[in-house]
């Protein structure tokens, strides 16, 4: 397949949507980010990589930490998280306290902010520094030694964190979050403020299409059980409140974020990123959706 023409195929026919949508206005520091810019990266099983645009520019990943974080706890508690966290869609806004109190504190998914902040939780009580875990585990992933989070995004976030307080104080009423609450949103925000380019983030999606192994050493680092089950999660909760027209667009496993990328995978062939900063009213990059529709409808790559 001549995943070069067809990247190329892709830039020219999102062009024109680069300029539709909104950008992150809600968290300060992205409002600076211009719509103007693209960026797609392709990596494959045997390891080639195709990418057009800014595949290389850092970019904040935002909700698309929240897989990392989701990987490592599942790595290290196992079946135990559903206890404290559901795996169902959950119909409502990705910050929104309604259904907390219907269903005792307990989140629907590990995606919307309190499904991830209490998987935040898990792994403050597993670590004595875990975004020096997390930042590890990324980093081994990628294969970037220089991936960080960025500070000023992190305290543009932390500045109106009003609502991720909340949701951790109303679970913690209900005993499903255990660390002191500051600490943990601090720890919330610093992972979704990590930057990577999506270079970086189709290379760390190798472990869901490599059946939980490390995309560099082969080192089984998740069960082929566990990368099925988030790859199930990602396909029924990674886009928000769009994920039942993102299946029918693109029908591929995915999460998004609200720096404008998304990064997907095809189990047992390859990964996918797309960003361009343009969001629409769910959260999600117009363009990079657009991109991967307009991908998995020229390759007839898709999970169905």
């Amino acid at each position: 397949m001549d995943y070069t023409k067809i990247l190329e195929e892709i830039y020219s026919e999102i062009t024109p949507l680069l300029s539709k949508g909104k950008v992150a206005g809600y968290i300060p520091e992205l409002r600076r980010v211009s719509k103007d810019q693209f960026g797609m990266a392709i990596c494959t099983n045997d390891g080639d990589e195709y990418i057009i645009g800014r595949a290389e520019k850092y970019l904040s990943i935002q909700s698309v930490s929240k897989v990392f974080t989701f990987a490592l706890a599942y790595k290290n508690f196992g079946e135990k998280i559903w206890k404290r966290v559901g795996r169902e869609p959950s119909g409502s806004k990705f910050n929104s306290l309604i259904l907390l109190e219907n269903e005792k504190g307990i989140p629907r998914n590990p995606f919307i902010n309190p499904g991830s902040l209490v998987i935040a939780d898990m792994l403050y009580k597993k670590y004595r520094y875990p975004l020096n875990e997390v930042l590890k585990f990324v980093r081994e992933l990628s294969g970037n030694p220089n991936i960080s989070f960025n500070t000023s995004v992190r305290n543009s976030e932390l500045k109106y964190a009003n609502i991720n307080y909340a949701l951790a104080y109303f679970m913690k009423s209900f005993g499903n979050i255990k660390a002191d609450i500051p600490q943990l949103v601090d720890f919330y925000t610093s992972h979704c403020a990590i930057e990577m380019t999506c270079v970086d983030l189709a290379r760390s999606f190798r472990l869901f299409s490599q059946q939980g192994n490390n995309p560099w050493s082969g080192e089984k680092l998740l069960t082929s059980s566990q990368a099925k089950h988030i790859n199930a999660v990602m396909m029924t909760c990674g886009l928000y409140n769009s994920v039942g027209d993102f299946a029918y667009r693109v029908g591929i496993p995915a999460k998004s974020g609200v720096g404008g990328a998304v990064v997907g995978v095809i189990p047992e062939k390859l990964t996918i990123a797309a960003w361009a900063p343009g969001l629409d009213v769910n959260g999600n990059s117009i363009a990079a959706v657009k991109a991967l529709e307009l991908f998995t409808d020229k390759t007839g790559l898709s999970i169905y």
